[in-house]
């Protein structure tokens, strides 16, 4: 009587998911980076051109000393949490699209935080409008 022969797998889907995950999550990082950057940076290029107060204080140890500038600096540490956020939800859903297996139920799960994650990223960038409209009905 003979054995049947064992088949093994071949490493190489699961080396190209661990591939296609890390990719997912550096590139998450980099876009993450790189939107909190330009986000938090735009205030102050449009501070340097303006001639009106500078949003961001130029000794940030010191207290605030106006209302503008406490809201400048709460709405700063609000769009950072938002691109961290978003950020991680866009690199959840990315590593989840990528594990789907081609899973309906799955793939729809991961394009829906996908989707949560633009979500994120769409208020970070229209926060600093909210913020200036917040200002015209305080009358800062």
């Amino acid at each position: 009587m003979t054995r049947p022969r064992r088949t093994t797998t071949s490493p190489q889907p699961l080396n190209l998911k661990i591939c296609l995950i890390v990719l997912v999550v550096l590139g998450g990082l980099v876009v993450g980076t790189l939107v909190d950057y330009v986000i938090v940076h735009a205030a102050a290029f449009a501070a340097a051109y303006s001639d009106s107060t500078p949003l961001i204080p130029t000794n940030a140890a010191a207290a605030p000393s106006s209302l503008i500038a406490v809201i400048d600096n709460l709405r700063n540490v609000i769009v950072g949490l938002l691109v961290a956020l978003a950020t991680l939800f866009l690199t959840v859903g990315g590593v989840r699209y990528i594990l789907a297996g081609g899973d309906p139920g799955e793939v729809e799960a991961a394009k829906k935080t996908l989707r949560y994650a633009a979500l994120g990223y769409g208020i970070a960038v229209l926060a600093p409008l909210l913020v200036s409209i917040l200002k015209g009905i305080v009358g800062a």
